[in-house]
């Protein structure tokens, strides 16, 4: 649903709002297009944030959302978490939170983030910058043209063997997201607005010279042997690959 960005962040305001009336909640942190990137918030952007509550009331904040039912009436939720929600407001504005005390930041990774509300004793110094560890590790070139080579070579015999809905994980799937996180060695970016959890988001205003050949990667559940040559003729044409694997693909495509 299409929904007005200043409505957006009114619904963010207000749940700050509900918040501050709740008694025991220390912190809202917006994330995403919600957060230190209003910039790129939209018409299709979702309610990104993290709440942060005293010490022994995270459990009473996941099982009540009163605070939030109280703002508007909420249509549907689920807890996709341990700590959070996916949650739709009747209204049509989606939200994706998760609820942490203070000393469950010290592990959460922190960046692009914005400060919403904060009760006034709280320090600035709670919701600095963290960088993530292992969810944003950047692999090396080598490793990248190996994956996505034997990921053809794999799904391609998923392929022959009749598992297409395999296969199309292994081609379609793994060896693209191997192409797109090679996307940086091969055209410069236009935009520096990536997401350092997600390399595929905004990958078209990043990438319009490379997002034009994806159609030829992702030719659908009919088409896996279609999209593997594609996307070897590309490795090809912009890495040197081994021989001897590229041949393996080629010959399992026959």
């Amino acid at each position: 649903m299409e929904m007005d960005t200043h409505f957006l962040l009114k619904r963010l305001d207000e749940i700050g709002q509900s918040l501050e009336r709740s008694g025991h909640a220390l912190a809202l942190i917006g994330l995403g297009s919600v957060g230190a990137e209003l910039e790129r918030m939209d018409a299709y952007s979702d309610l990104d944030f993290f709440v942060i509550v005293e010490p022994g009331f995270k459990s009473s904040y996941l099982k009540d959302l009163a605070w939030l039912s109280a703002i508007s009436r909420v249509a549907y939720h689920f807890q996709n978490t341990h700590d959070g929600y996916k949650l739709l407001f009747a209204d049509g504005i989606f939200c994706e939170f998760a609820v942490f005390e203070p000393d469950e930041l010290k592990t959460i990774p922190l960046s692009g983030h914005r400060l919403v509300w904060k009760q006034p004793q709280v320090p600035e110094t709670l919701i600095q910058t963290r960088k993530a560890t292992d969810r944003l590790q950047k692999h090396s070139q080598e490793w990248l043209l190996g994956e996505a080579l034997t990921n053809l070579y794999v799904g391609m015999g998923r392929e022959k063997r009749g598992e297409h809905l395999s296969a199309i994980r292994f081609i379609q799937g793994y060896a693209v997201d191997r192409l797109v996180e090679l996307a940086e060695t091969i055209e410069n970016p236009k935009t520096r607005l990536g997401d350092e959890f997600a390399f595929e988001r905004r990958f078209e205003e990043r990438f319009p010279g490379l997002a034009s050949q994806v159609p030829g990667w992702l030719q659908g559940y009919k088409r896996n042997r279609e999209s593997a040559l594609e996307i070897l003729a590309f490795l090809r044409q912009n890495f040197e690959i081994n021989d001897a694997i590229a041949e393996a693909i080629q010959r399992l495509c026959l």
